[in-house]
């Protein structure tokens, strides 16, 4: 099993590349006509929320023992899946 640390060194690592990446879509977002705007705009907001809930989850590993960390890193990996997944369709939709 991956070492803690490592973990969730690697894990805020890739959540400050996602946030790199929603943060391109926002400028997009504001050059996009009024249609694609609005659309781009929920989709940005719906990341922003999955991006929190893995925060989340990623504050909860933190705060664990070492006896819980693997069930947390279960919730963790599949929050992140979820997120990272709605980033790269909102990406390819908006390119």
């Amino acid at each position: 099993m991956e070492d803690k640390k490592a973990y969730q060194d690697s894990m805020e690592a890739k959540l400050s590349e996602l946030g790199v990446k929603i943060d391109q879509l926002q400028v997009k977002a504001e050059k996009a006509g009024t249609d694609a705007k609005a659309n781009l705009n929920q989709q940005i907001n719906d990341l922003k929320t999955k991006r929190n809930a893995t925060q989340q989850k990623l504050q909860e590993l933190k705060s664990s023992g070492d006896e819980a960390w693997g069930s947390l890193q279960t919730g963790l990996k599949n929050a992140w899946d979820e997120l990272s997944s709605a980033v790269e369709d909102a990406t390819s939709k908006f390119k």
